[in-house]
């Protein structure tokens, strides 16, 4: 199936404002993003932005760009205009959304992802990796998958919640928001309004589940860092640095 990865990306982050073109190494985080998706080898790789200094970094460096509208309400409505735009003749089968905060993204996981679409009764493929810090459990900003195991590396998604969840004895996985959708499946989903779970979760892939798509989700092993506040940005520059990734 013919796929193309989509990265949105913006300036406006209330927690870590220009965050896209933060430096890590000597180059902008959108760019190293860039990178470690084309390395996926899934085809076409372009960032969606609705800010010229991001689409300038990133041709710069050699990357595809797309401008899109300011006021998308979220990633998936963004990479929604640009497929538009970049596809008229609706070739690509396959969608990647690759959040522009996770730097440290191992390309190989991507690939994970689009790989559980090869099963035709799945909407849409994500990530999880087991939570191994205790903190992680309690903290509502670690988002956690409670699925059915299919295998020991594969959940049927049931729920996306911040809460901490499954309860009593066994393990809980941190959600890492990337997602393969089939086309069909992106156009569904942009298509509907806000689902009663997800605006009270504040988790929209719980839309997707409310309105019966179904949603696996592979586990890896790696978990990329996302970079959302100062202290997020320096462990991405430790980390990159000392992996002699600048």
């Amino acid at each position: 199936m013919t796929s193309m990865a989509l990265i949105p990306a913006r300036l406006a982050a209330n927690r870590l404002p220009g965050k896209p073109l933060a430096d890590i190494c000597g180059r902008p985080m959108i760019v190293h993003v860039a990178e470690r998706t084309a390395a996926a080898g899934l085809g076409r790789v372009v960032v969606a932005t609705d800010d010229d200094d991001i689409r300038t970094a990133v041709e710069s460096a050699g990357f595809e760009a797309v401008m899109t509208a300011v006021d998308h309400p979220s990633g998936s409505d963004r990479i929604f205009e640009a497929l538009e735009r970049l596809d008229p003749k609706r070739k690509v089968e396959i969608v990647v959304n690759v959040q522009g905060d996770l730097p440290t993204l191992d390309p190989a996981i991507v690939r994970s992802a689009v790989d559980l679409l090869d099963d035709g009764d799945v909407a849409i493929g994500t990530l999880g990796a087991r939570i191994t810090d205790a903190a992680e459990m309690d903290n509502p900003n670690v988002v956690k998958i409670v699925g059915s195991p299919m295998s020991d590396t594969r959940l049927r998604a049931l729920y996306f919640t911040r809460a901490t969840a499954p309860w009593g004895e066994g393990p809980r996985y941190h959600h890492i928001g990337l997602y393969a959708y089939r086309r069909e499946a992106l156009a569904r989903f942009v298509g509907m309004p806000p689902s009663p779970l997800e605006e009270r979760e504040r988790l929209e892939q719980l839309r997707a589940l409310e309105a019966g798509m179904r949603i696996d989700a592979a586990i890896v092993d790696d978990m990329p860092l996302g970079v959302d506040t100062p202290a997020d940005l320096a462990e991405a520059r430790r980390r990159m640095a000392d992996a002699g990734r600048g």
